[in-house]
């Protein structure tokens, strides 16, 4: 793969339509850069998940430990209630104005996000406006978010060759997966650096101002992208936010059910999975060290399997892909939890994480991929977008808080198994009713109607 992005030209303009725009080349530095916004989504995901109890004591204090983590938990799903909105909004712009104007909107917001939460003072310091500050702060990255996944998704798709675009698309995946890792080794390293104490007090801090050292490097070069879209994408793509969300639900509404259906299945087992380092605490009673290094195991099954799952759906099709990890998830999901809650082991629950999140990868990345290609060019950005945000923001903002609360009402550690088995039944009939789209023409103004 070449290290800088050029233009290939060789895609004229077919009976009298204008020319789509030509399709970059990708270098590594660019897909680097693209990805780069996933990859801090799902660290700022995992960071906080894993230190959901510090931080509910910094900014939520309460007599019951339970009241402070559940109050932490309702401050993250805060953050899913912008997505939507980011979704339709920077979605719909980058279907207009350009991909690339779109990819640096969403990462300065997410940094001065991140920035407020990392280096806000805690409510012994400054009371009420800690709360403020936060939540501000948690709806500032939600807003981000939601419009992030569209435009960058697009950009891989319209710039990878045909014959790739399912293992390109895959490293938005993959890169999530990276994310996770790196988090759980800085987070063991601290705790065994540090100790638990330090961490719960400060740690964390450190953990969030990681993410933000490197969003500069990805301003910089996700400034000097070429553009996949054009200004002049498609005069259509002019129409306000409303418009555009009335040709989507009007053209194409039963693909977006299913769709939703889909990512919601999908960002249920993200969640699940996410929830490990809690569980493994809170449920089963493991030490914070040995609690930390959950996120290892996570991010090792989700950087390789996410790539295999893309390299599938380019040989044998999206749809199998889509289908056949998410069969396995229902399968296995309860008695891989009722082993896991017997043994109570740091061992089985890196095993259970891996084995899940591995499934979950693999489904993931063909499913990142078969959506955008069955929209056209026009609306793929905002189609993306607006399904994924909403799903997202609806089960990825609230599964944390459902499982701990099931856990806790019912005293039945399996919970979240049955939870996930649930939406697992829902996403493998969803996935069943999508159109196969290996091979469709992306550069043309169409899609699955």
């Amino acid at each position: 793969m070449a290290s800088t992005a050029a233009i290939d030209t060789r895609h004229p303009a077919r009976h009298g339509a204008p020319h789509p725009p030509p399709r970059p080349v990708l270098g590594r530095k660019a897909v680097a850069a693209v990805v780069l916004g996933n990859a801090l989504e799902f660290y700022d995901f995992t960071v906080y998940a894993f230190f959901a109890k510090a931080i509910g004591e910094a900014f939520f204090p309460a007599q019951d430990p339970t009241h402070s983590l559940l109050a932490s938990l309702a401050l993250f799903g805060a953050g899913y209630v912008m997505r939507p909105i980011g979704g339709v909004l920077i979605g719909a712009f980058a279907d207009r104005a350009g991909r690339k104007p779109a990819m640096l909107i969403t990462i300065g917001l997410m940094a001065l996000g991140m920035l407020m939460l990392a280096a806000c003072p805690t409510y012994a310091q400054i009371g009420g406006w800690a709360h403020v500050i936060v939540i501000a702060g948690r709806l500032i990255q939600g807003l981000a978010l939601g419009g992030e996944v569209g435009p960058a998704t697009a950009f891989l798709l319209e710039a990878a060759s045909p014959r790739r675009r399912g293992f390109v698309a895959s490293w938005q995946i993959a890169s999530q997966g990276c994310a996770a890792l790196l988090a759980g080794l800085v987070a063991t390293g601290l705790a065994l650096a540090v100790g638990d104490r330090a961490m719960a007090e400060w740690g964390w801090r450190l953990m969030f101002g990681l993410g933000l050292a490197v969003i500069p490097v990805g301003l910089v070069i996700r400034s000097h992208l070429p553009e996949t879209a054009g200004a002049e994408a498609d005069p259509a793509a002019a129409d306000s936010v409303l418009g555009v969300v009335r040709r989507l639900v009007v053209g194409h509404g039963r693909l977006l059910a299913l769709t939703f259906v889909v990512i919601a299945a999908s960002t249920v087992s993200n969640a699940v999975g996410t929830n490990m380092p809690v569980y493994a605490g809170a449920t089963l009673g493991l030490t914070e060290t040995a609690a930390s290094a959950v996120p290892i195991a996570l991010g090792l099954a989700s950087v390789a399997f996410p790539l295999l799952g893309g390299w599938l759906a380019d040989r044998i099709g999206r749809r199998p892909v889509m289908v056949w990890p998410r069969v396995a998830i229902l399968v296995l999901a309860v008695p891989a939890f009722w082993w896991m809650a017997r043994a109570g082991t740091a061992t089985s629950v890196y095993a259970v994480t891996f084995l899940l999140s591995a499934l979950s990868s693999i489904n993931a990345a063909a499913i990142i991929v078969a959506i955008p290609e069955a929209l056209p060019r026009a609306v793929r950005s905002a189609g993306l977008s607006i399904v994924y945000a909403l799903s997202v923001s609806i089960f990825g903002g609230s599964t944390n808080y459902v499982v701990n609360w099931l856990i806790a009402a019912s005293g039945d550690r399996l919970a979240p198994a049955y939870y996930l088995a649930a939406f697992s039944v829902a996403g493998t009939l969803a996935a069943l009713m999508l159109p196969e789209t290996r091979g469709r023409d992306l550069l043309a103004d169409r899609g699955v109607r």
